[in-house]
């Protein structure tokens, strides 16, 4: 049977009304697509006769529990766009996020709605849903039979607001119209052989933009079920994926790092797992994960702004993103000329990083990127001469493979050279026990940067010093400016609710933390532990470079 090819999220739902077939599953419960979109429908009129005032935006503050799937069926129906509200945004900030995105209406739970005490939202306390409670139930029933609007939702109708990840500075509110949204969960469903009898597993923040893209949307249009986890686990993930016979998965950070590091046992195999899509995992991790679990990775570039992309290719080189459509290139943001390919010597280092490492840039950007949400500034600066312009470094070689090299503001220059983040950490990542690592710039004492590295291990002493100078000094492909002068060991890096380090808080925190730091007096000195005289040390050397600074400026 051909698959119909919906334009808009409001057909996928509406073309799942009466199936019988499983929708939803989480924890104990079930629901089928007819009850989906009868749910939704009487979330859609309930969230109609609340928004009547042209301030009619709904923001959904919630885990991933049904309530979460039959809200975004709500306003895919009825044309009201949503706005993904992230709980790890509190006080002020979560505050802006709210206002700035117009929210007329909040749905939420009793576990979250603590969050929105003593903010000022501008809207009324019964603008406020609190979804297991009996004030709920009882105004929900008053809909409960409504028939889905009359009305079709257009293709170019605003569907979501989804916000950045904020990792660098205040998150920026993405717009995704029906079409979108819709062609996105389309592609991924076609692309992964989605059908009707597959399960997916969502275990991704559904206000982000993975969860909605890759999870959502590819299994309504493929009308199979949605299998919802409150929030990514990863001793969970495979007694959840043999419990609810989940066939699909989609992840976004570090999720399968973190599978990864769980005990392997022989039954690791014994799943119905046969697909598994998403972005931003460790190469090592992606070959790993399908080598240990018997399953095929996808893991492509991508972003929630849908600007460009890069797809993996089975014959790509190792460390490669792998190849982007024409238009995609890597520029010099100050002279708009391209960068000349990577040269790279026998042992695959990278030879020319300041010469070939530029900002990947689409200038065919066509219908992806749809801008921001009331903010003219980020859109002049992600569209700038007519293209789209990442934030992400990377460099192509001659074979025209594009490889990533990190953020834009993960750029390091330490003693006159210029480097990213991305090819040290995926060195680190070699060394026994890492989970995870971070790179990023710290002061030096005197001009530029200093490479600091922090390590996530299983124990604090699972950190040997001289090891990981033997390992560093073993390394072909380390430049010789990007061993680290700082390394700080933790059992839990701060990471954002989609697995990606918060390097800002890192770089704030520098060595001045509760965590064992090791580091290096002098240069090319071995790593060895800080102590406090270290630290007041750094500091008096900070203090003379401030006030050598102050004079510089008379």
């Amino acid at each position: 049977m051909p698959r119909i090819e919906y334009d808009t999220v409001d057909q996928m739902v509406r073309g799942r009304a009466g199936e019988s077939t499983t929708a939803v599953l989480f924890e104990d419960e079930q629901y089928t697509w007819a009850e989906h979109v009868e749910l939704s429908a009487a979330r859609a009129a309930l969230a109609r006769s609340i928004c009547g005032d042209g301030r009619t935006h709904i923001g959904y503050l919630l885990d991933n529990i049904p309530e979460l799937s039959f809200w975004l069926g709500a306003g895919a129906v009825s044309g009201i766009p949503l706005v993904g509200i992230n709980p790890t945004r509190q006080g002020a900030e979560l505050a802006r996020d709210i206002t700035h995105t117009r929210c007329g209406l909040i749905v939420t739970e009793s576990r979250s709605v603590g969050l929105l005490d003593g903010l000022d939202l501008g809207i009324d306390r019964d603008r406020i849903l609190v979804v297991d409670t009996p004030e709920f139930a009882e105004r929900v029933r008053a809909f409960e039979g409504a028939e889905l609007p009359d009305a079709p939702v257009a293709a170019d109708a605003l569907a979501l607001l989804i916000f950045t990840s904020g990792t660098s500075g205040a998150p920026k509110a993405v717009i995704t119209s029906q079409g979108r949204w819709a062609r996105t969960g389309r592609v991924i469903s076609m692309t992964q052989s989605l059908t009707a009898s597959d399960v997916g597993y969502m275990a991704m923040p559904m206000f982000h933009s993975n969860a909605l893209f890759a999870g959502w949307s590819p299994m309504v249009y493929a009308g199979g079920a949605l299998a919802m986890r409150r929030k990514f686990s990863a001793s969970g993930f495979l007694p959840d994926v043999r419990r609810y016979g989940a066939t699909f998965f989609n992840y976004v950070g570090k999720p399968l790092t973190y599978i990864l590091a769980t005990s392997a046992a022989d039954d690791d195999r014994d799943h119905p797992l046969r697909c598994v899509f998403g972005n931003e995992a460790a190469e090592r991790d992606i070959f790993r994960f399908s080598d240990r679990f018997g399953v095929p990775v996808t893991d492509n570039y991508g972003s929630t702004e849908s600007g460009a992309g890069v797809q993996r290719q089975p014959d790509q080189p190792k460390g490669a993103l792998g190849r982007a459509a024409e238009g995609t290139v890597v520029l010099d943001p100050e002279t708009l000329e391209e960068k000349p390919p990577a040269v790279f010597d026998e042992n695959g280092r990278l030879l020319n990083p300041e010469a070939c490492i530029g900002e990947i840039v689409n200038k065919a950007i066509g219908e992806g990127f749809e801008g921001y949400y009331n903010n003219d500034e980020a859109n002049e600066q992600r569209m700038r001469h007519g293209w789209y312009w990442t934030g992400d470094l990377g460099y192509r070689d001659t074979a025209g493979w594009f490889y990533f090299a990190g953020r834009d503001f993960e750029w390091l220059r330490v003693d006159g050279e210029n480097f990213s983040a991305a090819p040290i950490e995926m060195i680190v990542g070699r060394f026994h026990g890492v989970i995870l690592s971070g790179v990023y710039a710290v002061p030096d004492e005197e001009v530029g940067d200093q490479v600091m590295i922090a390590v996530q291990m299983h124990s604090l002493d699972a950190f040997e010093p001289a090891a990981f100078d033997a390992f560093l000094a073993a390394q072909p492909d380390l430049g010789t400016k990007w061993s680290p002068r700082y390394v700080r060991v933790t059992t839990e890096l701060p990471i954002t609710q989609t697995s990606k380090v918060l390097k800002r808080q890192l770089r704030g925190e520098r060595w001045e933390c509760g965590e064992p730091v090791y580091w290096r007096p002098t240069k090319n000195a071995p790593l060895q532990l800080m102590v406090p005289a270290d630290r007041e040390a750094v500091r008096a050397a900070f203090a003379t470079r401030d006030r050598l600074g102050e004079l510089d400026k008379v």
